[in-house]
């Protein structure tokens, strides 16, 4: 490549980025991932020796169609004086609960997209992402915004402090009190949410109330736990990553230690935006995670790449180095498990920028 050709297509640099997100923007991008947009019930192929995974779209399916009616399309909101509807009986949700990889975010997605409901008046998102919303909102205007929903969708249900299992157990109550369905997805089942991360015991009662709202429905298959980490492919070099970065256009280019500096200083909720219209993310000197802080905030960008389809492109350590023994053992491990995989997997769909270099 000519060396003018190179400065006419200079890189982005997620660190010059300061993105503001309108709260309402917040709401409307609820959706489920690019990644999921064309996924549906008869795109999963269960595998014929785990009856549960046929048994799970059954059951969503049928889940979907009973979410139909007048509240679905907006039309079911109550006069003053319309008489007031019974109280929901029995949980107002499923929960799938199974190891990684065994298509819980597909049929999660399926079931927002076969739900009988406006796009309006359905929500997708991580947990991170609600309690993210509640930060940007506020509690009660959470409340208020999506009590109009007919089904709300976590991602990924982790409860990983006391704060946020009193938060989100109070929401979820206050949203099935005004009538939303809610489905999630999680490795961890209902009632042993917050193990192994807080004293679960001093929250036992939020905890409960958390489970009561949901059927559990067990999806079995291959646990990524038996399966140890990804290999990650070795990194480039600090050259190779830069003239690919030059040579793709919309892609950026950033040192990792720097870019860890700062996520610190974009709220998580921006993440998103923070990677619009971004082709490629190229890192130089990737070095290790240096506290936990530091590697939530980077598990919540690679979950953020990993929805959008966007191949990253390092130098440094591989991804599979990025978090210490410590961390990959204590209380986060799903988390950190679950980032190596994703950026493992963009590491592999960044291969070809190289040879386009």
């Amino acid at each position: 490549m000519s060396t003018s050709a190179l400065t006419e297509a200079v890189p982005q640099s997620l660190c010059a980025r300061e993105p503001h997100v309108p709260a309402d923007r917040l709401v409307a991008e609820m959706v489920p991932p690019p990644r999921f947009d064309a996924v549906r019930f008869d795109t999963y192929i269960p595998d014929p020796d785990r009856p549960s995974q046929s048994e799970a779209v059954k059951v969503l399916a049928a889940f979907a169609d009973g979410l139909g009616g007048a509240h679905a399309s907006g039309a079911g909101k109550r006069r003053w004086f319309a008489r007031k509807p019974a109280a929901p009986t029995g949980p107002r949700g499923v929960y799938l609960d199974g190891g990684y990889g065994v298509g819980k975010t597909h049929l999660l997605a399926s079931l927002w997209h076969a739900t009988p409901a406006e796009p309006a008046l359905k929500a997708f998102g991580t947990f991170v992402e609600l309690t993210n919303l509640v930060g940007a909102l506020g509690f009660q205007q959470t409340v208020q915004t999506l009590s109009g929903h007919r089904l709300l969708c976590i991602d990924e249900f982790e409860l990983d402090d006391p704060g946020d299992t009193v938060l989100v157990s109070t929401l979820l109550g206050k949203l099935v009190d005004a009538g939303v369905a809610l489905a999630a997805t999680s490795n961890t089942l209902p009632g042993k949410l917050g193990e192994g991360r807080f004293a679960a015991a001093d929250f036992l009662r939020e905890i409960q109330g958390l489970s009561a709202r949901f059927r559990p429905l067990r999806i079995d298959g291959e646990d990524y736990r038996h399966r140890g980490l990804p290999e990650a492919p070795a990194p480039y070099s600090d050259e190779q990553v830069t003239k690919a970065a030059y040579a793709k256009p919309g892609a950026s280019l950033d040192d990792f230690p720097h870019l860890l500096e700062h996520l610190a200083r974009v709220h998580p909720s921006r993440y998103g935006a923070l990677t619009e219209d971004v082709t490629a993310v190229c890192l130089t000197d990737v070095t290790a995670v240096p506290d936990q802080s530091t590697a939530l905030r980077l598990v919540v960008l690679a979950d953020r790449l990993y929805d959008r389809e966007i191949p990253v492109l390092a130098s440094g350590l591989p991804f599979d180095r990025l978090f210490s023994e410590e961390m990959l053992k204590g209380g986060y491990r799903k988390k950190y498990f679950r980032a190596i995989s994703r950026l493992t997997a963009l590491a592999r769909d960044a291969k070809g920028l190289v040879a386009a270099a």
